[in-house]
């Protein structure tokens, strides 16, 4: 099924007789969340359609499947670093990296908002950070992704339900983000940010 302008995704059994000129995405989510299909998901990969530029440094916070951050790849982003608190869906995206021909760097297990050693392991210096997880997360991380882009830097996040939004948007503002872009289906909404 086609999401966002570029992209068609299949899971690995599917055959695509028409492209109809998009970037085929393999994926097959195992266990871990991201088989393209969810409202979430896709505002993110269209959100990254518009921000990636060849090149920039990227932060998949919570990859889950991996798909975000092999979207991005696939838009020529250098990912640098994708991070779950489940160690299978870190093995699930490096399969599916492999699957479509990219990479994804380095995956981090834990929970960067409680274990402080691994929020300075994830580094800084980002032009990216996309988090597809849940408004309560996004908003105690807030200071965390601020402090790992770069100055005018772009954070895209989703995962938020439509009433949510609100909370989440004031909290990235108290932090100092400009809102670029609110973009929501049904249920659920997706900001871009800039640092």
């Amino acid at each position: 099924f086609p999401v966002g302008k570029t992209f068609m995704i299949k899971p690995s059994w599917e055959t695509v007789d028409d492209t109809q000129g998009r970037r085929i995405l393999e994926i097959d989510p195992a266990s871990s969340f991201g088989t393209g299909s969810h409202d979430t998901t896709q505002l993110c990969m269209a959100a990254l359609e518009d921000c990636v530029k060849p090149g920039d440094k990227l932060l998949d916070m919570g990859t889950g499947s991996g798909i975000l951050a092999i979207a991005a790849a696939m838009l020529g982003a250098d990912v640098r670093t994708v991070v779950d608190i489940d160690e299978n869906c870190l093995k699930t995206a490096q399969e599916n990296a492999e699957k479509n021909h990219v990479s994804i760097g380095r995956g981090l297990c834990g929970d960067a908002l409680r274990d402080q050693a691994l929020a300075q392991d994830i580094g800084a210096g980002y032009d990216i950070i996309v988090a597809n997880i849940v408004a309560d997360v996004i908003i105690g991380m807030t200071p965390l992704f601020w402090d790992k882009l770069v100055p005018g830097g772009t954070l895209i996040c989703s995962g938020i339900l439509n009433e949510r939004a609100d909370e989440v948007r004031a909290a990235l503002e108290r932090q100092g983000f400009a809102i670029s872009a609110h973009e929501n289906s049904d249920d659920w909404s997706a900001f871009t940010a800039k640092k």
